[in-house]
């Protein structure tokens, strides 16, 4: 008995060892550009958790949860470890639908390696454990969210004595998130009523457009970069990313070839065994999207005249079968370089990198990464 315990905790310590130092992916170019990208920056990094909460507005009840007289976010802020160098900039990452803000730690850590301030939280009724279910409706009250995440972060940056004192430049405020996050940060960079005229940068990463006409993207002008995978099964491609290109001025695309939807979100690294991580994500989001989705509900978006379109047409998870994806750790590569290198682009305080990171992206990552393509438009 006792052999046969040993042998089935020694198997057990195997396989967890395979699942999670196999199949590593491979490594970019040596003495490459991107490998050097990919390197964390020079700055140690320091992080905390904090409880967010927005005693101004409330959380609406949701299934049997009966709501809350505030917003509670739950969050964490990775930060430089020393402030001599600040103030730095300030980055608001957002969740997808279901996921949570553990997702956008990799793209957290590397930011904050080379000098700036990022704060993710779980959203109250879009996180994977929302009370009552997730909710995707409430997608409505995140931008308001990450205003009050800005404005709470610039305050205790201001904030003589505080641990945040002179960590932010509140002129260099930046958003991104993937999935349900890349539609918070299209609604907070650029809707009329909803936005927040500080954000200086935004980066959508596989977020749903079909929501907005090119009307609604004349309300800001903000520099924006969509980056998306060309099988994105949850999220199609031809008809959420390939758009910006003639919706939005002046915008970016970045296409990886052959990336899932799913395998962004860090939390996917162990989806790489699969053939498309698609295949977990498209069964965890139908399984938790309330049907009353389907259900007319654009207009606590917005109107037409604001550039809200109200025929979008459900397109999710309808591709069968899923084809091969590439594996999610190295997509994570990708995305982790294109993601620094673009507020780099934009936030630097130096010409010379700022310059070097917008060659990077528009030449030297095609140059160097066979998956990756770059267009954008004047």
């Amino acid at each position: 008995m006792k052999k046969t315990l040993l042998f089935l905790s020694l198997l057990l310590i195997v396989a967890v060892i395979i699942l999670t130092t196999g199949k590593q992916p491979q490594a970019f170019p040596p003495q490459s550009e991107s490998a050097s990208r990919l390197q964390p920056g020079p700055a140690a990094v320091l992080q905390h958790d904090e409880m967010f909460i927005d005693s101004s507005r409330p959380t609406q009840a949701n299934g049997d949860y009966p709501g809350d007289t505030v917003r509670r976010l739950a969050g964490t802020v990775w930060s430089p470890a020393s402030a001599s160098e600040g103030p730095y900039p300030l980055i608001v990452y957002s969740h997808g639908f279901s996921s949570n803000k553990e997702g956008g730690a990799y793209l957290a850590e590397q930011l904050a390696s080379l000098g700036y301030v990022v704060v993710a939280v779980d959203y109250p009724l879009t996180n994977y454990r929302a009370p009552g279910g997730p909710n995707v409706k409430d997608v409505v009250n995140q931008p308001a969210d990450v205003r009050f995440l800005i404005d709470t972060l610039v305050a205790q940056s201001n904030t003589p004595g505080h641990t945040m004192e002179g960590m932010v430049d509140a002129s260099r405020i930046g958003v991104t998130g993937i999935s349900l996050g890349g539609l918070t940060t299209e609604l907070v960079a650029f809707h009329p009523t909803m936005r927040d005229p500080r954000i200086g940068a935004a980066l959508s990463i596989a977020g749903p457009t079909t929501l907005f006409t090119k009307d609604f993207f004349t309300h800001a002008e903000v520099p924006f970069m969509m980056l998306a995978g060309d099988i994105d099964a949850m999220v199609p491609y031809s008809s959420n990313a390939l758009p910006v290109l003639e919706k939005i001025p002046g915008s970016q695309l970045i296409t990886i070839k052959n990336a899932s939807h799913t395998a962004f979100a860090g939390t996917a690294g162990l989806l790489r065994w699969m053939n498309n991580p698609d295949a977990i994500g498209c069964w965890m989001v139908k399984s938790r999207v309330d049907e009353t989705v389907d259900e007319p509900w654009y207009d606590l978006i917005g109107t037409p005249e604001q550039g809200i379109n109200y025929n979008v047409v459900n397109e999710l998870c309808l591709v069968e079968p899923l084809p091969k994806a590439i594996n999610p750790l190295r997509q994570q590569m990708l995305t982790s370089v294109i993601v620094s290198s673009f507020f780099q682009s934009q936030f630097s305080l130096s010409a010379l990198e700022r310059d070097a990171a917008k060659l990077f992206l528009s030449t030297g990552l095609e140059k160097e990464l066979a998956e990756v393509s770059y267009r954008s438009v004047l």
